[in-house]
């Protein structure tokens, strides 16, 4: 019996792997390229192979199933979706050869001028006929998993990244590329598993040592893939290039736009640098004295009047209501070295799919039914996690917005925590706000949405805070 479970598990891996290559490909053409189409209609077994520019001519084709060993420090780990596996391979492979120098070789001398042509990159998920595939990425609803999705365009939009900052001189050393925030996402239509998807992007603004990469998430309105593809989602990412020996900040290629609609982009991105600065700004002033919320006594007592009641007198509290410390979640994990990236940290991309999941539980235990992801806010990356770390992530239903009987919003507050034991300390990594609605049909049969109150002056103060930040322009 044991060796014929042995041989069927054989077996079983045997077909895994050959069936993986036939995931996806990725390639640099637009993701608005009118031969999609041929790709789409494809053999069934494609490998999974980098087919974007390469700084280095003579680059072999990365296959994700190869069993090509890479350098520890190098290998991302067999956590990560079939997606950024492949990302990260085809990374790490112009890694190894830009390492092949000395980490003490000369930093790059001369900055490049590139074309936003020459990072687009595009994704196509063939889940109209790729069972395996279609498998990976399904929830329970029939549904494309929403946090899989995020993991995959961080990962992506950092190959771009990487391809517009990599130099054509092999014996400069690497940069480091860090994902430093994202802008708000909105979903715009579900997203189905049942019907062949795209994310695609490229470089739309660089400044001195950031650049901002605009993703575009596509999928047909309809199976047939002919009918043209239609926006479900966009994002800005925002990378930073570090020095990777000094770890300071290092210049990065210059971006040259060749058309109308890039130059359109590149202004639009470059409105968006000007107002993170105002909002940091903003921030910062918030926490000196004088600041309109610590003089706004008002708002702060009409907030908390409520709250009060629930807390001291629940049985005349309004029975539709629900302290905020009550709606909280919370799980935590040890950041093992499969969850890391090329350089060695654990990858935003990890980080927001392990937050969507505790939000999207948090909406769904608060509600009492499934919930409809809206938006994700700007993220900000405040502090990098290592191996090793002891991550918590704590949730809660921070507010709730009733004003629309049809689309009633939560808004779901998610901080990860890196706690240090030995050190008896614990910081805010990352701090991440989801909105979530119910479906109409819930709302039809009845279901009443509760009103969420903060139960102390801290409390209120942040939803205050939140508030302020989502009604800013």
């Amino acid at each position: 019996m044991q060796l014929i479970c042995r041989a069927a598990i054989c077996r079983v891996i045997g077909n895994l792997r050959s069936s993986f290559p036939s995931i996806l490909r990725f390639n640099s053409r637009s993701y608005c390229n009118d031969s999609e189409s041929e790709e789409m209609a494809s053999p069934k077994t494609i490998p999974v192979v980098s087919t974007f520019a390469s700084p280095f001519e003579d680059s072999p084709p990365i296959d994700a199933g190869s069993s090509l060993r890479k350098p520890l420090s190098l290998w991302p780990g067999m956590y990560h979706s079939p997606v950024t596996n492949a990302l990260w391979q085809a990374r790490s492979s112009i890694f190894e050869r830009l390492l092949d120098s000395s980490v003490d070789s000369p930093p790059q001398s001369q900055l490049l001028s590139k074309t936003p042509g020459q990072s687009r990159t595009s994704i196509l998920y063939s889940f109209s006929d790729d069972y395996i595939l279609r498998e990976q990425y399904r929830d329970p609803w029939n549904g494309v998993r929403i946090g899989k999705l995020l993991e995959d365009l961080d990962a992506l939009a950092g190959t771009i990244s990487f391809k517009h900052c990599a130099d054509d001189d092999s014996t400069t050393r690497p940069l480091l590329l860090v994902t430093a925030s994202v802008d708000k996402m909105v979903l715009k239509k579900p997203i189905r598993v049942d019907t062949d998807l795209k994310i695609g992007g490229a470089v739309t603004w660089v400044g001195r040592s950031s650049l901002e990469i605009q993703m575009v998430v596509t999928q047909p309105p309809s199976g047939d893939s002919e009918t043209g593809d239609s926006v479900a989602l966009t994002a800005n990412f925002t990378f930073v290039a570090r020095d990777s020996k000094t770890g300071k900040s290092a210049p990065v290629n210059r971006l040259v736009p060749q058309t109308e609609q890039e130059k359109a982009l590149r202004a639009e991105a470059e409105a968006r640098d000007m107002r993170r600065k105002k909002e940091r700004e903003q921030q910062r002033k918030e926490f000196e004295p004088g600041h309109r919320l610590h003089g706004d006594g008002n708002r702060l007592r009409d907030l908390l009047r409520e709250g009060r009641v629930l807390c001291d007198m629940p049985a005349l509290a309004d029975r539709d209501s629900i302290l905020m410390k009550d709606t909280g979640l919370e799980n935590a994990l040890i950041c093992q070295p499969q969850q890391r990236n090329l350089h060695g940290r654990i990858f935003g991309g990890f980080l927001m799919h392990r937050a969507f999941e505790l939000a999207f539980s948090t909406c769904y235990a608060f509600v009492g039914q499934t919930p409809c992801f809206l938006e994700v806010d700007h993220v900000d990356f405040l502090r990098p996690v290592d191996v090793g770390d002891f991550l918590r992530f704590k949730s809660c239903v921070l507010y709730t917005q009733l004003d629309d009987p049809k689309q009633p919003l939560i808004n779901i507050e998610v901080a990860a925590h890196v706690t240090r034991p030995e050190l008896r300390s614990s910081e805010v990594s990352n701090t991440f706000y989801f909105t979530f609605t119910v479906h109409p049909e819930a709302l039809e049969g009845g279901l009443t949405i509760r009103k969420v109150l903060p139960a102390t002056e801290e409390e209120a103060r942040h939803v205050l805070e939140r508030y302020d930040a989502e009604n800013l322009v």
